[in-house]
């Protein structure tokens, strides 16, 4: 006798590049409401694959967040860390710049995860 939630679990497992672990650390990071907020916004205004940019006065869409969610530039820069630290978004920097993208890969993957 077989379950059908095991089977699909397993099915899943096999099939998806992400673990469990990766899985805790990207709930995690989006278990808090302004992280959960920053990451929907940057889907939106920052396609996937693509950039926007930070510099030191945290100008173009990534300033436009702290500004919506009314936070300081120091908070939103936490955060967009801790969703960096969850392999939600690349951080790249360039000199006082730094480039944020979301990770399309991941995406991916979640819509794999949820879809199962």
């Amino acid at each position: 006798m077989t379950n059908p939630v095991i089977n699909t679990i397993v099915r899943y497992m096999s099939n998806t590049s992400i673990d469990n672990i990766q899985l805790t650390r990207i709930f995690k990071a989006l278990s808090n409401s302004h992280r959960l907020e920053i990451f929907r916004q940057l889907t939106g205004c920052c396609v996937p694959g693509t950039v926007c940019e930070i510099d030191s006065v945290n100008s173009l869409c990534i300033g436009e967040l702290g500004k919506s969610l009314k936070i300081a530039p120091s908070t939103l820069s936490h955060h967009v860390k801790e969703l960096n630290h969850a392999g939600l978004v690349r951080l790249e920097r360039h000199g006082k710049r730094v480039q944020c993208s979301v990770d399309p890969e991941i995406l991916q993957d979640l819509a794999g995860f949820f879809s199962t």
